[in-house]
């Protein structure tokens, strides 16, 4: 006798629809907190081996999700873009209570495979680096923010350092953020200040350079009048960008702490090219790369599988589905930039196979070739993976 529990998860309620041998035998709502849990405990323990199925969707499925897990039962978790083209042979109307029935429908028909089991460690690696790309996106807008101010109180001191970046140029432009600040002081008095501005040992002759350079900048720039409040939010925003940029260092080593005894880590970090940081994030975004059946699966994870399109006598140039793990696409477009980087002394079947495309194409569709490699860095890192091998460059020819 076949058991599908069929749950479509809504913000606060969840509804539960029971098929036994493709038959409706019940159906209800759930709240989903501790006793709402409860009552799905009671009716899928009197069931043998009950067949599960919810779709993710999110935040909202999280809670479902841990209670099955701790529970020990086993279920399917199914992308809502493949229940909507699975149940719109036989769902006509849309409802809670129809979605649930809908996908209880589903799994009798399709007989889905349940999720596989990981270890929690990549549930936490999940959430820390989701907290970490939004501190990300954090940055970024202050980052702008702080030019935008600069712009008014003291453009010219983005020209005292090679980049507008670290700690080092935070705390200047803290100190100084506009060049009143500057003329109030000696070019000695700032030497000191500057030499204090960073956590690494500075010669003072390094630090006395800077500060005739900065005078020269304060003297040169124009003098704005009633601008104490853009100079305020200039320091403001000045130590936000410091604050969020620690932030996301405590997070990285935080994440390196998580999954310090996860192979997969290693193996990732021993391709040229690739640090701790793209490692800890490319697995907090991809999860076990074990559970995936192929390369082509993680392809489609994180979007970049191919669409073909062709009609009569038309064919459409290939492009990517972009349809998935939007930051797994971002973390392995840079990760390949950064082994294209490292190929100067350490090449690799990425840059190797990267290079020879470029090659053969001059310089048009950069960004397809980058993709390209991203392909050829999965199949890469999926093959060392599952073999648990260490990268060598010898293991990995270019590929013809």
């Amino acid at each position: 006798m076949d058991s599908v529990f069929g749950i479509d998860v809504s913000k606060r309620t969840s509804n539960v629809a029971i098929l036994v041998n493709s038959q409706t035998v019940k159906q209800f709502t759930i709240d989903n907190n501790a006793h709402g849990f409860n009552i799905l405990d009671e009716q899928l323990r009197s069931f043998t081996d009950p067949l599960i199925i919810f779709e993710a969707t999110g935040i909202y499925s999280r809670p479902v999700e841990n209670y099955l897990d701790q529970a020990k039962y086993r279920y399917t978790k199914i992308n809502p873009l493949r229940a909507k083209k699975d149940m719109d042979s036989f769902r006509h109307n849309k409802t809670d209570s129809l979605d649930a029935l809908g996908l209880a429908q589903a799994m009798t028909l399709h007989h889905y495979k349940s999720v596989e089991l990981s270890s929690p460690v990549y549930s936490e690696l999940h959430d820390l680096e989701r907290f970490y790309q939004e501190r990300n996106e954090d940055i970024v807008r202050e980052k702008n923010r702080l030019h935008r101010t600069l712009s008014i109180t003291f453009p010219e001191v983005e020209r005292l350092l090679s980049v507008t970046d670290g700690d080092l140029y935070w705390n200047i432009v803290q100190q100084f953020p506009s060049p009143e600040y500057v003329l109030r002081k000696r070019e000695d008095e700032i030497a000191p200040c500057i030499m204090q501005a960073t956590n690494k040992n500075m010669s003072i002759d390094r630090s006395m350079k800077l500060a005739i350079k900065l005078t020269d900048l304060a003297n040169s720039s124009f003098k704005m009048t009633n601008i104490d409040c853009v100079t305020k939010e200039t320091i403001f925003h000045a130590s936000e960008v410091q604050r969020i940029d620690h932030c996301k260092s405590d997070l990285i080593n935080k994440m390196a702490e998580l999954s310090e005894n996860l192979p997969e880590i290693k193996i990732i970090t021993s391709i040229p090219g690739i640090g701790i940081k793209t490692a800890v994030c490319l697995v907090a975004e991809l999860g076990d790369i074990r559970r995936f059946y192929s390369s082509n699966a993680i392809n489609a994870f994180v979007g970049i599988d191919l669409i073909h399109y062709e009609s009569g006598d038309y064919t459409a140039g290939d492009h990517i589905r972009k349809r998935g793990a939007a930051y797994a696409r971002k973390i392995l477009y840079r990760a390949v930039l950064n082994i294209i980087s490292a190929s100067r002394t350490k090449p690799t079947n990425i840059s190797l196979v990267y290079d020879r495309k470029k090659q053969s194409s001059g310089s048009k569709g950069s960004k397809k070739i980058v993709v390209m490699a991203m392909h050829h860095l999965i199949r890469t890192i999926y093959h060392l993976v599952l073999n648990n091998e260490m990268y060598d460059t010898k293991m990995f020819p270019a590929e013809h």
